[in-house]
């Protein structure tokens, strides 16, 4: 992840993520313990009843899991849209001339980094190693950063909410339903889509 906005001449320093240490932990069983049967020859967890039938999934629009996890994000996406956030300031001019909002580049993906509150802030420059310099920052509504700054950023852009670790982080990604249409990552599948079936 490279950012934009540190100190002028400073590496960034990044915090390893704990989501590192799950990615590195290995899954296969240690060479001295033995196989279990399952490993040796595993079996099929089907019935008799199930193997002459054909296979029934739910939709992905009828599972009730998905339908509720969406309704939770619908809630969370409301409720930043409604709030005011503050957004460190980066160097440098933005595209509207004005100062560049802190960013950091993931993936290919540009996130502005918001903050909920002085604290989370402060978490941030804490974990950064850069606690005692001046941060300076706007407070801005969640709809406006999601509604015009994303698309102003001119790349794949998202916000990051609270992003120095803690429940309360979350990521809004460049997606249909959560940035405008042209600034979505996504808006060429829906295209083709569309293309395919006229």
């Amino acid at each position: 992840m490279s950012e934009h906005g540190g100190a002028a001449g400073e590496p960034p320093r990044i915090p390893r993520s704990r989501l590192a240490d799950y990615a590195e932990m290995d899954e296969s069983p240690t060479p001295d313990a033995p196989a279990t049967p399952s490993q040796e020859h595993p079996e099929p967890l089907l019935s008799a009843q199930s193997k002459t039938q054909p296979d029934r999934q739910v939709p992905l629009a009828e599972n009730p899991e998905v339908a509720a996890r969406r309704r939770v994000l619908a809630e969370l996406l409301g409720e930043f849209r409604r709030t005011a956030v503050l957004v460190p300031l980066g160097d440098g001019p933005g595209p509207d001339g004005e100062p560049a909002l802190l960013t950091a580049d993931f993936n290919d993906v540009r996130f502005i980094l918001a903050f909920s509150d002085e604290q989370a802030l402060a978490r941030y420059a804490q974990a950064r190693g850069e606690y005692s310099r001046e941060w300076t920052y706007r407070t801005i509504l969640g709809a406006k950063l999601l509604d015009v700054a994303v698309p102003a950023a001119g790349v794949p852009c998202g916000v990051a909410l609270d992003c120095a670790g803690g429940p309360e982080g979350m990521v809004f990604p460049p997606v249909r339903g959560i940035v405008p249409d042209e600034a979505a990552v996504d808006r060429d599948e829906d295209q083709a889509d569309e293309g395919d079936s006229a």
